[in-house]
């Protein structure tokens, strides 16, 4: 006996152990399944996928192609703001949901879906962040999230009872018993995480890498490349004797393909998820490793120094959060982003780099911005500066620096050794 009709859903579709085995699932349970892939730059077979999700069951299935938006749109500012988690993480995942959300949510009301799915965790970050964009994008949808269901984590309390599930529908799927882990991947990057990867001090395999060559097989010579930036994007890049490449998507595959080639843009870290667990991961983030240091080289030249501080401060910390957390869809957003275009009016200009066995190197840098002056820096020549000057500057630095070393005076603190101060010795 089929179960009772429970109305139409459309599933967020990886074509992995997860989604797939949730398809199955939610048909079980007297769905019609509809699957939904975004096209946001990964290596994936889309018609395997495709075929694959509809001999699983799905009535209907969706591909959009959203590398163009997914770049200009959220990747770009990210760049622009030297976003960054717990400072080493580049937001890869993060960057990609609010697109794939938009896209599934365009798909949703358009084929009249009653509920949204997704095989995102109860322990993980990506629930959170899918689940407040469609409310952001549609504050009355209705979502089914299978791992928050007793009825579902009960009955798969692993991987390996997925696995199990699978090989008894017949579902094909790349994730096996021997290799364990997850893996997210878009034109941005690749993370895995689960499985061996869940112990912080086990290793990962050589062969768990998939877009970076390893340090030792990376090249022996270095390659050198260029990037000019107009208000803080980039809009040209020159690798080595190539053509100049200008079109936003064909900047970042260029940028990918050759920081791969070269071992750049690996992680592996211990991070501190939303909801309070922490978490192992590692990423490969190639072409977004070669942007962060090439725009923060040329800001060193073009930006003026407070408003630089105030940017660190306050945009590159809040939207890193903002995206980490799945707040893309907010007010709080819209405020941040809306910095930008004026902290990044003055960064013009183009960075020379080089990549060498993990490695990103600035081996120059050029601007026509005014706020940078050679004569002005020399060490061989006044410039227009006028050292004396310098004396008032440090008299009035040191006025409040004099008064508390009085008051030290008076409480007999002048002369106390560095650890009776410090708590040790320095």
């Amino acid at each position: 006996m089929s179960p009772p009709a429970q109305g139409r859903v459309l599933l967020a579709y990886s074509g992995g152990l997860d989604t797939s085995c949730i398809l199955a699932w939610l048909i079980e349970q007297g769905y019609e399944v509809y699957a939904f892939m975004a096209d946001v730059g990964q290596e994936e077979d889309f018609e395997a996928a495709r075929k694959k999700a509809l001999s699983v069951g799905a009535k209907k299935f969706f591909l959009e192609d959203l590398k163009r938006e997914f770049v200009t749109q959220l990747i770009y500012p990210a760049v622009q703001a030297n976003c960054i988690y717990e400072n080493v993480y580049l937001l890869g995942t993060s960057l990609a949901r609010p697109v794939i959300a938009r896209g599934m949510m365009s798909v949703a009301a358009n084929e009249g879906c009653d509920y949204v799915s997704h095989g995102c965790t109860g322990k993980g970050n990506d629930q959170v962040r899918f689940e407040l964009a469609f409310y952001g994008l549609k504050p009355d949808i209705k979502v089914i999230a299978p791992w928050r269901l007793p009825e579902f984590y009960n009955r798969f309390p692993g991987r390996q009872a997925l696995l199990a599930y699978a090989a008894e529908k017949q579902i094909p799927v790349q994730q096996t018993a021997a290799k364990p882990w997850s893996t997210d991947e878009n034109l941005f990057h690749i993370s895995y995480e689960a499985g061996i990867l869940e112990d912080p001090n086990t290793t990962p395999p050589n062969d768990m890498w998939k877009l970076t060559a390893s340090l030792e097989d990376a090249p022996a010579e270095p390659e050198q490349l260029s990037i000019e930036f107009k208000a803080g994007l980039p809009v040209k890049v020159v690798i080595a004797d190539q053509a100049p490449l200008t079109d936003p998507v064909d900047i970042f595959l260029a940028l990918n393909a050759v920081a791969r080639k070269h071992g750049v843009g690996r992680i592996d870290i211990v991070e501190n998820r939303f909801i309070g667990v922490k978490s192992r991961g590692c990423y490969e983030s190639p072409g977004a490793t070669i942007l962060r240091v090439a725009h923060m080289d040329i800001e060193g030249l073009t930006l003026d120094r407070n408003v630089r501080a105030l940017r660190d401060q306050f945009v590159t910390i809040e939207l890193g959060r903002i995206l980490y957390n799945g707040h893309f869809f907010t007010p709080e957003r819209e405020f941040v982003t809306s910095a930008i275009p004026a902290s990044q009016r003055t960064v013009n200009g183009t960075v020379r780099l080089k990549l060498y066995k993990g490695n990103v190197v600035v081996i120059g840098r050029y601007s026509d911005e005014g706020l940078y002056d050679e004569h002005q820096s020399s060490m061989d020549e006044l410039g227009g500066f006028e050292p004396t000057d310098t004396t008032g500057f440090i008299q009035i630095e040191s006025i409040r620096i004099k008064k508390w070393g009085q008051a030290n005076a008076r409480k007999g603190q002048a002369g106390v050794e560095p650890e009776d101060v410090y708590g040790s010795r320095i």
